[in-house]
């Protein structure tokens, strides 16, 4: 019996056809936790075949931060606590208020247009064991929203176990889970039992590359810092696991070698740690070798920082990742950090970087006095972090790993 060829083309399969059309995705961040990693990562995503909403408030210490990158935030309903720099206590519960107005917003729109995906960057709630989040995502998957969260950290920072039935549970809920390393994807895998073929390694891009560079003269004019010795950096959110005052003490013997250098303190966090490391500063007798810069600079001043830096340190406890990592690598300084596994999948001991554990301070102190005492050095290695070619090429390769994820789960 002859076969007879058909002249329609077979009817298109749901995955081809969400091929065909944006995938939509609301990428929920409603405390505007991570703004930067939003807004880079939305703006790559417009590249790709991905509509993104934003679903995150203004940030309150950078109000443009999503508007010079294009991106428009829309949060829900609400838009009004980011707008204004109120008290912390005052501020986070305004926020929790807030919050739950919009989430109960977004509910109510999902149910006449909801999102192919959900992408959690960030849930504040969770720490604080209400259900609301978890209310708001089981809503939107009885929707037949697929749920994908990036893990920033996988517990909370430097609370220990506290937290980790409720992130058990979170984990449990997603269809995948985006991390920044293979060593991460291992950890999820062995402490929170997520199927490794869930698990997506994309890794963490840059910030800040996309402002005008500076010469470290002029930066350091700016910041009023002497140019005739060298300057050690350390920037970012202080936390305990970040190992400042780990930092302090192999300053201490850097002092004690009798070079000429200063290391420079400079970011902002909770008031009791702040206390203590000015304390840790007085009793080892650094004031006159470390300038403690405590508090919030804008994106031009912060990276004034690390324009005047020579040497930018990373004396961290543990770490998933990094965004100040990447900054140091993108404006191309000396680094000295400490061994861990996310680091080394970047760096790689005396040929980008120098490496040295965790608490070991006179390993750390030799890190920074050869660096300090061998400016060729510190060329060799910034030149190779700075060919590394962190910038706008690798946003558009982390889109293009994120859509393929948000396919996959589809």
């Amino acid at each position: 019996m002859a076969t007879t060829l058909s002249n329609q083309s077979p009817a298109p399969s749901s995955q081809e056809e969400t091929r065909a059309r944006a995938i939509k995705v609301f990428m929920m961040d409603l405390w505007s936790t991570v703004p930067y990693y939003d807004a880079y990562l939305c703006q790559a995503l417009r590249s790709e075949n991905v509509s993104v909403h934003l679903g995150a408030i203004t940030y309150y210490l950078d109000p443009d931060c999503f508007s010079m990158r294009g991106i428009r935030n829309r949060p829900g309903l609400l838009d009004i606590v980011g707008r204004f720099k109120l008290p912390g206590g005052l501020r986070k519960l305004l926020k929790f208020l807030e919050s739950g107005i919009n989430a109960a917003a977004l509910m109510l729109r999902f149910a006449f247009s909801r999102p192919d995906v959900i992408h959690v960057q960030y849930l504040p709630m969770l720490a604080l064991h209400l259900p609301f989040d978890f209310w708001f995502l089981r809503y939107c998957r009885w929707r037949g929203c697929k749920l994908v969260c990036t893990v920033h950290d996988l517990l909370p920072s430097d609370t220990g176990e506290k937290h980790r039935q409720i992130f058990q549970k979170l984990y449990e809920m997603m269809d995948a889970l985006i991390c920044h390393s293979g060593a991460v994807k291992e950890e999820l895998f062995h402490q929170f039992q997520f199927e490794r073929e869930r698990i997506h390694v994309i890794p963490h891009g840059p910030f800040f590359y996309d402002f005008p560079l500076v010469s470290p003269e002029e930066a350091r004019r700016k910041l009023g810092i002497g140019a005739d010795e060298c300057l050690v950096l350390w920037q970012g959110i202080i936390r305990p696991y970040k190992g400042v005052e780990f930092l302090l003490e192999a300053w201490k013997l850097v002092q004690q070698a009798g070079v000429h250098a200063h290391l420079l303190v400079a970011g902002t966090g909770d008031p009791s740690l702040l206390a203590s490391i000015q304390e840790k500063v007085n009793a080892l007798g650094l004031n006159n070798a470390v300038d403690l810069r405590f508090e919030f600079a804008p994106s031009e001043e912060m990276l004034s920082y690390y324009q005047a830096a020579d040497i930018v340190v990373y004396p961290y406890k543990t770490v998933t990742t990094s965004g100040a990592l990447m900054t140091g690598v993108t404006q191309g300084k000396a680094i000295v950090a400490t061994s861990l596994p996310p680091f080394r999948e970047l760096l790689q001991d005396g040929q980008n970087a120098l490496l040295c554990n965790y608490g070991d301070a006179p390993q750390l102190t030799a890190a920074l006095l050869k660096l300090i005492q061998n400016p060729s050095l510190r060329n060799q290695l910034a030149s190779e972090a700075a060919a590394l070619n962190l910038g706008e090429q690798m946003w558009q390769q982390i889109a293009q790993q994120t859509a393929a994820c948000y396919g996959a789960v589809l």
